[in-house]
């Protein structure tokens, strides 16, 4: 059961979305020539998105939903900073790119459907726990799918992520890293009672056969489908889920360390296989040496660097200077038109479901439920931490999008099933 007093904290962190969002669309239109403020593309986005988030946050508080009352606030703002960027720039981006696509209500569309997916999960949804004996039906229709978008998936950007079904895109790696995270956790918490043997090799401590052979066909798996799809991203995403579940279940550091060896040698090999690798890998030593290839890099961190602490102000930026600055790079956007601050309020946020998340996995009520968790909330933040890290030159950049912010529906809508799973979870475990 969840008390009165954290609903009510829940409450203010709902308004302050919903605010934060209001004061956002109110800028963007202030930074615009003309137009009626009451018809106006901001007001618009921003009343249907608020009345909506309040509507969801209402009905579960005064539902049946007795579950984590954070998670939803958090999520609602972090769509609403991108839901405030994706207004902002759809002008610009128009303008620029001769497209008549409207990325503002598209986003607006996108992030309304994920809220009542959240909605709808957390009231109505069963037990995930039913998912547990399809884990490798589950498992070959998420590979199923990538497999069928390498041979016939659209090519954007140089990788080949996304399948088209006329004017609907679907990025494939959203669903197979909901089927990865589902699968590792049915196989995991079946195997518990090996968590704690070992054998040696040499002097190494190596994980039971039964763990230590998955590792490596998903090392295997994980290259191919670099090779495959040409992107990075995707393959250190799903290693590194694989990876903190494993440590999830079994509390092995040495384990960790096995698999970041083993991915390294992978992404060596592909650094020679693959030309789309080794771009990106010299583009983060240097993207001086190649204003071709390194020019998003290069802009981005001009964007970030006129941002200075508090940002040049929203709609009075040239985020749009800045090529696929909607997904990839929507944090470059965010950094020059509201500052380092804003870049520490999206870190922050991310960080809050960080810890809901733990706190969710360690009060769920099985192993199936407590690895489901945790790799639902590593499914989320991992994803964050690889894109953030790849804008700011910590490493190379890779292709994954920063969930709830970034322009891209599929993204959004699985985010919100992992969001929505997570808070159905909370509901079955003990006070949060």
């Amino acid at each position: 059961m969840t008390n009165a007093g954290s609903w009510s904290r829940s409450f203010l962190l709902v308004l302050l979305a919903i605010a934060a969002t209001a004061a956002g669309m109110g800028a963007t239109y202030l930074a615009r020539e003309g137009g009626d403020p009451i018809t106006s593309p901001e007001a618009k986005a921003g009343a249907i998105y608020g009345l909506t988030l309040l509507a969801v946050w209402l009905s579960l508080r005064f539902g049946t939903f007795r579950g984590d009352p954070y998670l939803l606030p958090v999520a609602g703002l972090l769509g609403g900073i991108g839901l405030v960027m994706t207004v902002r720039l759809e002008p610009d981006l128009q303008a620029i790119r001769d497209i008549a696509i409207s990325f503002g209500d598209r986003q607006l569309w996108y992030l309304v459907v994920g809220l009542l997916l959240i909605w709808g999960i957390a009231m109505l949804a069963p037990n995930p726990e039913i998912l547990a004996p399809y884990r490798y039906t589950i498992l070959m229709g998420g590979f199923g799918l990538l497999a069928v978008t390498a041979v016939l998936g659209t090519e954007i950007q140089g990788a080949r992520l996304w399948l088209s079904f006329g004017p609907i895109v679907i990025q494939t790696t959203e669903l197979a890293k909901l089927a990865l995270i589902v699968f590792l956790a049915a196989y995991l918490s079946e195997n518990l009672e090996l968590v704690g043997t070992s054998w040696r090799l040499w002097r190494i401590n190596l994980p039971p056969l039964p763990y230590l052979a998955p590792m490596v066909i998903m090392s295997g798996l994980c290259t191919v489908a670099l090779m495959a799809l040409n992107d990075l991203g995707t393959a250190l995403l799903f290693f590194s889920l694989f990876m903190i579940m494993l440590f999830a279940a079994n509390g092995k550091a040495g384990h960790l360390l096995l698999g970041a060896g083993l991915f390294v040698v992978a992404f060596a090999l592909a650094y020679l296989a693959v030309p789309r690798v080794r771009v990106r890998f010299d583009v983060w030593i240097d993207p001086w040496s190649d204003l071709v290839t390194g020019y998003q890099q290069i802009q981005a961190e001009y964007a970030l660097a006129a941002g200075g602490f508090f940002g040049v102000g929203l709609g009075r930026g040239s985020p749009w200077l800045v090529p696929v600055v909607e997904n990839d790079y929507i944090i470059a956007a965010i950094g020059e038109e509201t500052g380092l601050l804003g870049i520490v309020v999206v870190l922050a946020l991310y960080m809050i479901i960080a810890t809901r998340g733990v706190l969710i996995a360690r009060r769920a009520p099985t192993p199936f439920l407590r690895l489901l968790a945790t790799g639902l909330t590593a499914g989320i933040v991992v994803q964050a931490v690889i894109i953030l890290a790849g804008v700011f030159r910590l490493m190379p950049l890779t292709g994954v999008t920063l969930p709830l912010v970034a322009y891209g529906g599929s993204s959004i809508l699985v985010t919100a099933v992992m969001v929505g799973t997570l808070m159905r979870i909370s509901a079955m475990g003990s006070r949060l």
